[in-house]
C-alpha cells in the first residue's frame, strides 16, 4: 500500500490542501497531508477547530474509494470513526478506553466531552466516489481550551500525560486503512455491527432535539445511507439526515 505524505509546520487547512490536488497523485493508493497548525481548520456546520500549535493531530486522508457506491459512502465515515476511536481506546488503556464513543456520524467522544471532530469531503462521478479527503482534528496533548465550544477533552487531559504523536498518527492512518480494505458484504456488516456497539448513547432514553423542539428518544439503528433512526418515548420512529438533530449534551464548563 503505497502513501504519500506532505508535512506542513502550518498550514490553512489539511483538507483544503488534499482537495486542491484534485484527485493527487496516481501512483499512490492514499495520501497524507499532517499539520501542525491550521490557520483555518474546519468543522462540521462550519465550525472552526481550535488547537495550540505542535499539541494535537491535525492531518486529512485523500483515498480512492470507487469500488463503494455511492448509496454506501457512509462506510467511509464508520471505517475513519472506527479508527480514530480503536486507536484512543488503545492508547488510553483498557480502563480510560471503555468511556471512548462515536457520536453520530462520527465525532469522537469520552464520556460527555468531545476528544475528535472528523470532515469528510467526497468527489461523486455518476454512482461512484472518484476521490473523498477525510479530515481528523484529534485532541491529544492540549489542556487549555479558551473556545466557547462547550465540551472539549483531550487525551492527555483524561490520562494525566502527554503523548508521542508521530506513532499515533501512524496508526490512525493504517487502521483506517485497513477498514477500507474491509468493503465486502461480509466485513461490511461487521464494521457496521462494532460501529453501532461504540455510539454515544447507543443504549437508553435520551435528549433530542429537531425543528421541533426538545424531545426523549432512543436510538434505534443507523442506516445504510448514513440516517438516523430514533424511537421517541412515546413509540413514534422518526429518521433524520445530518444536522436535522442534534444531542442534547449538558455543557460541561
Amino acid at each position: 500500500m503505497e502513501i504519500k505524505w506532505h508535512r506542513s509546520a502550518s498550514i490553512v487547512s489539511t483538507n483544503t490542501y488534499l482537495t486542491e490536488l484534485a484527485g493527487g497523485d496516481s501512483g499512490f493508493d492514499y495520501e497524507v497531508a499532517v499539520a501542525g497548525f491550521q490557520t483555518g481548520g474546519r468543522g462540521q456546520r462550519g465550525n472552526t477547530w481550535e488547537s495550540q500549535p505542535g499539541k494535537n493531530l491535525l492531518f486529512s486522508i485523500l483515498a480512492h474509494p470507487s469500488s463503494i457506491d455511492v448509496t454506501r459512502q457512509f462506510f467511509i465515515s464508520q471505517a475513519i470513526a472506527l479508527a480514530v476511536s480503536d486507536c484512543v481506546c488503545e492508547y488510553l488503556g483498557p480502563e480510560l478506553g471503555r468511556y471512548v464513543s462515536v457520536k453520530w456520524p462520527n465525532d469522537i467522544y469520552w464520556k460527555d466531552f468531545k476528544m475528535a471532530g472528523i470532515l469528510i469531503e467526497h468527489t461523486v462521478m455518476g454512482r461512484s466516489i472518484q476521490h473523498s479527503v477525510v479530515g481528523v482534528g484529534l485532541d491529544v496533548n492540549q489542556t487549555v481550551f479558551e473556545s466557547d465550544a462547550p465540551n472539549p477533552v483531550s487525551m492527555a487531559m483524561v490520562a494525566g500525560h502527554e503523548f508521542n504523536l508521530e506513532p499515533l498518527l501512524q496508526s490512525v492512518v493504517a487502521c483506517f486503512i485497513e477498514y477500507m480494505g474491509r468493503y465486502t458484504s461480509e466485513e461490511m456488516q461487521k464494521t457496521d455491527r462494532r460501529y453501532h456497539d461504540r455510539m454515544y448513547r447507543g443504549t437508553g432514553f435520551h435528549q433530542f432535539r429537531d425543528i421541533n423542539g426538545l424531545f426523549k428518544a432512543r436510538i434505534c439503528n443507523v442506516e445504510p445511507n448514513g440516517c438516523l433512526v430514533l424511537e421517541t418515548d412515546g413509540g413514534e420512529k422518526r429518521t433524520y439526515e445530518f444536522k436535522q438533530v442534534q444531542f442534547v449534551i449538558p455543557s460541561k464548563k
